[in-house]
């Protein structure tokens, strides 16, 4: 692991401190969390779709069938 000294707004790292009691964990590691996720987020080369999760988009109206024209549909 990397040591690094960062300068952040004084309430930015206080809702981190306030958020870290909260879950009773250190503001670094939340810190260390954030940029992870943004990391996978921002920057993954090559990724590809079926490496993330699908998205909620709601309950299913009713289930495709065969004959259904998707795209008359979205071009509607």
């Amino acid at each position: 692991m990397k040591t690094i000294t960062m300068h952040v707004e004084e309430d930015v790292y206080a809702s981190f401190q306030r958020r870290a009691k909260d879950r009773e964990a250190s503001a670094s590691e939340l810190i260390r969390e954030a940029m992870s996720e943004y990391a996978e987020r921002h920057f993954c080369v090559g990724s590809s779709v079926l490496d993330h999760a699908p998205a909620s988009v709601g309950k299913v109206i009713r289930p495709l069938e065969r004959d259904d024209d998707l795209l008359e549909e979205m071009l509607g």
